[in-house]
């Protein structure tokens, strides 16, 4: 008669192999987008379970929130390349108000072409980036006080232009801004579809290129990146002058969707298009993030938004507090996965 011997179960493995798994999963750098995504898909679905009667399943909803938008999401992603090297940007509501006084200015004033003042004001958002970029770098300035130098710079620059709103009249402008591209769900506006274009760049620029490999090697250990021989202030420079120029680039599709330019526009939009960066979960340290999530993180303060406007009840200052409990709660999220990363 045989006997079989059998192994005796290590105590603990079941909860070992629990807690391995939920430290991998903290530590996917993926997490914190796809719960940005998972929170858009259930706030949106709340809106149709509520507002259903007042037309929030139209499909034309939706794709206002691109509409409404487009100007914050395209700022938001030249912020995105700025955070993941591991910097930061306090200029972009600047540049996209003093782009709109500046356009508006050069149109309605001066009597310049529309498609003159396009590139003279991108040139000079990302000519201003550029500056930002070479302080930074070569005098060894922290990006916090360099570029809340260009944010005064910038808002006192608008009130150089003029101190009250100047409205455009002009028909180009007007055209354009009232021009719809048919998507057979709906339409979208030239600034929201611009807006997708410079998403789609940036996604194969961050994701497939050289120069996207060096933001994150930067982000994520300057140090160790400038050891591989990566050129770090090629790279810091060139990150901020594409802020820069996407910051003016919002700020056209700003000025179109405003169609004037008033040196208190854009006041605080810094501040929104870090708050989308961060919730869509690009790490404030730097070297982790995806350019999708910042779309998904947009998406959620538009829906926001349009959600408070479908209540009707409350003002639009809870638009703010649900962004700060939103920031708050995702700086917690990264906060932990940083955490189970080093150990």
């Amino acid at each position: 008669m045989s006997t079989t011997t059998k192994t005796p179960a290590t105590p603990g493995a079941p909860e070992r192999r629990t807690t391995s798994r939920s430290a991998r999963l903290l530590g996917d750098r993926r997490l914190s987008v796809l719960v940005t995504a998972a929170l858009f898909l259930v706030m949106y679905i709340v809106g149709l379970s509520r507002y259903q009667n007042y037309g929030f399943g139209d499909s034309q909803v939706f794709l206002n929130l691109f509409i409404d938008n487009g100007y914050l999401l395209v700022a938001a992603v030249g912020a995105t390349f700025v955070i993941m090297s591991g910097g930061i940007d306090l200029s972009v509501g600047s540049v996209i108000g003093f782009t709109t006084m500046l356009t508006a200015w050069l149109v309605q004033d001066v009597g310049l072409p529309l498609l003159l003042v396009i590139p003279i004001s991108l040139a000079v958002g990302a000519f201003g980036g550029f500056l930002m970029g070479y302080v930074i770098h070569n005098f060894e300035i922290q990006p916090f006080i360099v570029t809340l130098a260009g944010l005064f710079l910038f808002r006192g620059l608008c009130l150089v232009i003029s101190k009250e709103s100047i409205a455009i009249d002009d028909s180009d402008v007007s055209s354009l801004a009232q021009t719809r591209v048919p998507l057979g769900l709906g339409e979208l506006s030239i600034g929201a579809v611009v807006a997708l274009v410079v998403l789609a760049a940036a996604f194969y620029v961050l994701h497939y290129t050289r120069f996207g490999r060096r933001v994150y090697a930067i982000g994520g250990n300057e140090q160790s990146a400038l050891l591989m021989g990566l050129p770090l202030g090629g790279t810091k420079i060139a990150v901020y002058t594409m802020s820069g120029f996407c910051s003016a680039l919002a700020g056209l599709l700003f000025m179109l969707y405003i169609q004037s330019g008033d040196p208190l526009h854009a006041v605080g939009m810094e501040l929104d298009a870090i708050a989308a960066v961060v919730i869509g979960g690009t790490l404030l340290t730097g070297g982790s993030g995806y350019v999708l999530g910042t779309l998904f993180g947009v998406l959620v303060l538009g829906l926001i938004k349009s959600i408070i406007q479908f209540e009707g009840t409350l003002s639009s200052w809870w638009t703010k507090i649900a962004t700060g409990v939103l920031l708050c709660a995702f700086i917690l999220i990264q906060r932990v996965m940083t955490t189970r990363k080093k150990t």
